[in-house]
């Protein structure tokens, strides 16, 4: 697929996921892609937990509706109305779930081009999530980005270290077909901004 049909063709999947099974070899060309992404001082501060255990999933499906129910009793009126109607994970429909973190030691103590940017290593691991997005849906398959959680309650469910910060909770998989329109856009929640309005030339 041509980089720039990836990239449009890419869509944050919910509720398009199958649940077939991902081959092998798609996931390692996904995963390896992933991890040939651009980091700060070659410091590569990602790691890639693999998550398929389906109590692990429904643990996780269960804290992320706690958080949804949250953030809806912060709505009224129409943005209750829409945000009702939009589903915002694919958790236990996906074939795996991949989570993405990072670690701001690796490869110190000096991570060369980071000491006057201390977030230029999650900037990093970004950028990993970002090509295993596209390599994913040059592959056929959805991903999901899952942001209704807390880092804390991800970190014990998974035991994650102190210190490695959980960046991603994200849903992948086959899927039926990747929507034309994004979702919050079908939806009515957002619409896209135009380019003229986000270029700007030479001072802000």
């Amino acid at each position: 697929m041509n980089i720039y049909d990836a990239i449009h063709r890419r869509r944050d999947v919910r509720a398009e996921f199958t649940g077939a099974p991902i081959p092998r070899d798609v996931l390692d060309r996904v995963l390896t892609a992933a991890h040939a992404a651009p980091s700060v001082g070659l410091s590569q501060p990602w790691d890639f937990i693999l998550v398929g255990d389906p109590a692990i999933r429904r643990a996780f499906h269960g804290h992320v509706q706690s958080e949804r129910a949250a953030f809806a009793a912060t709505l009224t009126g129409a943005a209750a109305d829409v945000f009702a109607r939009i589903k915002i994970d694919g958790v236990l429909e996906s074939s795996l779930s991949v989570v993405v973190t990072y670690d701001p030691e690796r490869g110190g103590p000096a991570v060369l081009g980071r000491h006057a940017i201390a977030d230029a290593g999650l900037y990093s691991v970004c950028l990993a999530i970002q090509n295993l997005w596209l390599a994913a849906t040059a592959e056929a398959l959805g991903v999901g980005w899952v942001s209704f959680y807390r880092e804390t309650y991800l970190r014990d469910l998974l035991g994650i270290p102190e210190g490695i910060r959980p960046v991603a909770w994200l849903c992948l998989g086959p899927v039926t077909h990747l929507e034309r329109t994004p979702d919050l856009e079908r939806h009515g929640w957002r619409h896209r901004r135009a380019l003229e309005a986000a270029v700007h030339h030479d001072r802000w």
